[in-house]
């Protein structure tokens, strides 16, 4: 069943890269960093941005692509990840925003008395902050949302819970078990594993983040429980939302990891269900591992599939709307 599903999805990923431009991996656009006042967690955050090539040039509106990056990373990653040279093929506008260590999830409780609402952070303060200061198509159909690793769940669980803001929705290396398993643990009253996505975290300030006050490691991390109880887990568990969503609102789900991944289990975990439940998805194996070499390709595929989709969505949106006007 596997080996059927990655030969179809080998096709899908195919014709979706063709229809790009030669100069897809060319020149890349300028990154522009962008500050904002995040209500929800209190503080100012930074995103990088990469805007069509025409943007300057025309006045027309474009959909946007958020990319999420992983546990210890930050706003910086995707550009060094290929992300811009890839946006350079497309009318897209790609959004790559800062989240610290959070799961992109709102924590049930912080010891510190920090705001550590990181999913509101990204629905109610990014989103409507990067509606209003660019060109967007600020609508479902205009707006597709992918990550890795942690962003990976972040991308699932984030488009899944808010169905209405998104037409694609994927993972890179996603660590998508990480509510369930967390929800097992709740259940069955068993200690969490230390540390199992990074080392010890240290309070040295990284320069290239430039946020005042979260710009270490510590910093960056929420202190307290992000879930305080199974059911605020499976609440945000991809494996359990996919199947709450009605087949007419699921966006389109990409998963993608690599054959020397730790967390390819819980992709391919992922994948059955989709399979099992009938729900359309692309799925791709491939040979790397957890790392930048690996996203810094798959980025590519990741993103010829998810802006078909959304030239999809959008020509869909118009036909309906041209069949309701009188």
């Amino acid at each position: 069943m596997t080996t059927r599903l990655l030969h179809a999805t080998a096709v899908l990923v195919l014709l979706a890269t063709s229809s790009a431009p030669a100069q897809s991996v060319s020149t890349p656009d300028p990154v522009k960093t962008v500050a904002f006042e995040a209500k929800s967690v209190g503080r100012t955050l930074k995103y990088n941005v990469v805007l069509p090539p025409n943007y300057a040039a025309r006045n027309e509106r474009y959909p946007v692509l958020y990319l999420l990056h992983g546990y210890s990373g930050n706003y910086t990653n995707w550009a060094r990840n290929a992300a811009p040279r890839y946006a350079a093929a497309y009318d897209l506008i790609v959004v790559m925003p800062d989240a610290g260590n959070s799961w992109y999830a709102n924590w049930a409780e912080v010891e510190d008395g920090r705001k550590e609402n990181w999913e509101d952070c990204m629905i109610n303060d990014l989103i409507p902050h990067v509606d209003s200061t660019y060109r967007t198509i600020a609508a479902r159909e205009g707006r597709a949302i992918n990550g890795l690793s942690m962003g990976g769940y972040g991308a699932l669980m984030l488009g899944l819970k808010h169905p209405e803001l998104f037409s694609a929705i994927g993972s890179h290396s996603g660590a998508l078990g990480y509510a369930r398993s967390a929800a097992q643990r709740l259940r069955t009253g068993d200690e969490p594993a230390k540390k199992k996505f990074g080392r010890k975290l240290s309070d040295e300030p990284n320069p290239a983040i430039g946020i005042e006050g979260f710009s270490s490691q510590v910093e960056r991390s929420p202190k307290g429980k992000l879930f305080a109880n199974a059911e605020q887990a499976d609440a945000c568990d991809p494996f359990k939302l996919v199947l709450a969503v009605s087949r007419e609102k699921l966006p389109h789900i990409y998963v993608d990891c690599g054959t020397e991944d730790g967390l390819l289990e819980s992709s391919r975990d992922f994948a059955r269900v989709l399979m099992d439940n009938k729900i359309p998805f692309t799925y791709a194996e491939s040979a790397g591992g957890h790392n930048g070499a690996y996203w810094s390709r798959e980025v590519g595929l990741s993103m010829a599939v998810q802006y078909q989709i959304l030239r999809r969505a959008l020509a869909n949106a118009e036909k309906s709307s041209k069949a309701e006007t009188p």
